[in-house]
């Protein structure tokens, strides 16, 4: 039975939005103590970087919610920047769509797998996560591929529009469309209604087996999106980079509250999560420029690690207490 005190209600209120409470106090951390943290420069510099996060961490999450997992997406975002790399001295758009599309390949092969052969989504993503990494080497002849700046390719990743880095507004669209998507579509309700129960999804005849296939593909065309912005934005494609992203992305499908289990989630807090994360290692930036400590990224991921811990014990202890 649900406790309905005032107090069950506050814990329940907590948990729901428990990482925008996060957010909102480091926030006001890194305001208290540090010079120009919510400068236009940082501010913008932290979207525009951690706009590539939030963009596999939105595919992950529809992923994450059918009950799935994928791998791949770091691996896939390599290789779609080493795609979009060589596409770039044909333009802006040959460049966007090429490493867009390397993505989604990757993606429907992930789908194929899980779908029609039944492999679990672990093992099937786990293989395309080596096979896109290999491809990605061989493209580039296991080297950085410099992107041309003699077309706009590298407006993708370090142009503005309005003052807004691009990459973060290519971003703010995704999500839109993302909480559209889940909230107000078929789609969105079969994706949760997969994640709640397979089975159960199949005999009420939902298409279960076209959910599943569409959530891989949108999750990989995303990396290849973020693969893209990677490229642009630091002008080279890079094979070797990518790894560890997929971990990043599940980290912010959790701390935003989405079940590993799936059946529940949230698109708004799964930004919430990956902008959290991002802020996180911007703070310690910070910490070490006041010369006070000196933390180096291994310190870093450390402390990024055990963060990530202390909040998703919170919110589990939060969720029990009104379960």
């Amino acid at each position: 039975m649900t406790d309905t005190t005032p107090l069950a209600r506050v814990y329940s209120s907590l948990s729901r939005q428990g990482v925008l409470v996060a957010l909102v106090l480091l926030i006001l951390f890194g305001w208290l103590r540090y010079d120009h943290f919510l400068g236009a420069f940082n501010v913008l510099s932290v979207l525009r970087y951690n706009s590539m996060f939030a963009l596999i961490a939105l595919g992950m999450c529809f992923v994450i919610m059918t009950g799935g997992i994928d791998l791949s997406v770091g691996s896939t975002a390599a290789m779609s920047s080493v795609v979009a790399a060589l596409l770039s001295p044909y333009g802006a758009t040959p460049g966007l769509l090429g490493g867009v599309a390397a993505g989604a390949v990757v993606g429907v092969v992930n789908g194929l797998v899980v779908t029609r052969l039944g492999i679990l989504p672990f093992i099937a993503t786990l293989a395309s996560m080596l096979a896109a990494s290999g491809t990605g080497l061989l493209l580039a002849d296991n080297q950085s591929v410099s992107v041309s700046y003699e077309t706009a390719f590298t407006d993708l990743g370090q142009g503005d529009f309005l003052t807004l880095p691009i990459p973060a507004l290519m971003a703010a669209v995704a999500y839109l469309v993302g909480s559209l998507l889940l909230n107000f579509t078929a789609f969105g309700r079969n994706v949760l209604a997969v994640g709640g129960g397979e089975d159960a999804a199949r005999l009420m005849g939902l298409p279960v087996d076209r959910t599943k296939f569409l959530v891989y593909v949108m999750s990989s065309a995303l990396a290849g999106l973020a693969g893209v912005i990677l490229a642009a934005q630091f002008g080279a494609g890079q094979p070797a980079e990518g790894i560890g992203w997929e971990l990043f992305a599940i980290a912010s499908v959790v701390v935003g509250g989405t079940l590993l289990t799936g059946g529940v989630g949230s698109v708004g807090a799964t930004l919430a999560g990956a902008l959290l994360l991002g802020m996180i290692f911007n703070i310690l930036n910070f910490e070490n420029g006041l010369g006070w400590i000196s933390l180096s990224a291994y310190w870093q991921s450390v402390i990024r690690g055990g963060f990530l811990l202390l909040v998703v014990i919170l919110q589990s202890r939060l969720t029990a207490r009104t379960a």
